[in-house]
């Protein structure tokens, strides 16, 4: 996140000043309370309420400020929530990745409120909404290969273990081979995997041959380029920073580009009270899952760490549907990508692959 353009939403002034300016101002800052959040219900008929608390730090502090400085500050986010009467905090955006992933900071919560990382319900949607698009591009996901940049991080290596059920090839791609054939042979001794399951330490070669795409890497850096991929390719990019170049939406209009699901929040009245980027009763995944398990009344933390499992991940997707939360619509490089604009990309491809008469 750029901590200027979203310390602007609430503080219109700061958008005046540079953005390094504006992360010297945040270092000395409290956490802010930005908003309540009203009008949350259950299909249960269960309800709650919550808050927005601003951290103030942009991605780069998140990324690069000694552990301790950020593990402070989400602490102290903790007990003003508490103080409040909160039950549950979620660490969205880029506090769910800073430091050890929220162990500590829960570690350090605990007896105060509970913590979760919110990326169980954030790669539940990764695949869900991977597999929607290639619904919506008309690609037959049970006979389609699938890419998985960043294959051996723990959200690349849940999604590998779940879509190896579902598709036809993963093809797991990352740096360190030993720990790819690890993780082939973790998946390939799954009951449910169907998948042929191949290790990929070549990322170009690999996306050439991948129908669908998720990236999930931490490399920090952009990964995927608009020559490496197939016509009508699928592209979900759930990494932070993005794996994805801007220059595949600019250059590649035969490729669908999204960036995990919106999710719409269950209630006839939700007011976020707050403007953050997203249409009316819609947020993120990871915001979400701390409203799902508020709604479930869980008395514990959830997502924690870097060691996701698939049975935490389809068991927060089952508590989802139970509660009403729902795929809503996709975003790309935070624009609206809407049915129509996914038409006109299958059209796109569809007309690039067509045979030319000679």
């Amino acid at each position: 996140m750029e901590l200027r353009r979203d310390a602007a939403r609430k503080y219109p002034i700061l958008g005046l000043l540079p953005e390094r300016a504006v992360e010297q101002i945040a270092l000395r800052l409290s956490p802010k309370w930005m908003s309540e959040i009203t009008g949350i219900e259950s299909k249960t008929g269960a309800e709650t309420n919550g808050y927005f608390i601003g951290c103030p730090f942009s991605t780069r502090q998140l990324l690069t400020l000694p552990d301790e400085v950020v593990y402070k500050k989400l602490v102290e986010c903790g007990q003003m929530s508490a103080d409040r009467g909160a039950k549950i905090i979620g660490l969205g955006a880029y506090t769910s990745v800073a430091g050890d992933a929220g162990e500590t900071v829960a570690e350090r919560l605990k007896g105060i409120i509970n913590v979760t990382t919110g990326n169980s319900y954030t790669v539940y949607t990764a695949v869900e909404g991977l597999l929607k698009g290639a619904e919506l591009m008309g690609v037959e996901a049970a006979n389609a290969s699938v890419a998985i940049v960043g294959a051996t991080g723990s959200i690349g290596a849940v999604c590998a273990k779940i879509l190896a059920a579902q598709v036809g090839e993963v093809a797991l791609v990352g740096r360190d081979i030993s720990k790819l054939e690890k993780l082939k042979a973790d998946i390939e001794a799954r009951s449910d995997c169907r998948a042929v399951v191949k290790v990929a330490p070549e990322i170009r070669a690999a996306l050439k041959e991948a129908d669908l795409v998720l990236a999930v890497s931490s490399a920090g850096k952009e990964l995927v380029f608009p020559e490496d991929l197939k016509i009508g390719a699928v592209v979900c990019d759930v990494a932070r920073p993005r794996d994805v170049s801007k220059t595949v939406v600019e250059n590649r209009d035969d490729v669908l580009v999204i960036e995990g699901g919106v999710i719409t929040v269950p209630g006839s009245n939700v007011n976020f009270n707050f403007t953050f980027g997203f249409p009316p009763s819609t947020a993120f995944a990871c915001m979400s899952e701390t409203m799902i398990l508020s709604l479930e009344g869980t008395n514990e933390s959830y997502t924690l760490g870097r060691d996701l499992t698939v049975e935490q991940v389809m068991n927060m997707g089952k508590l989802a549907k139970k509660h009403g939360f729902e795929l809503a619509g996709f975003r790309s490089f935070e624009v609206a990508v809407s049915d129509a604009d996914i038409e006109k990309v299958r059209q796109n491809a569809q007309r690039k692959l067509r045979p030319v008469a000679a």
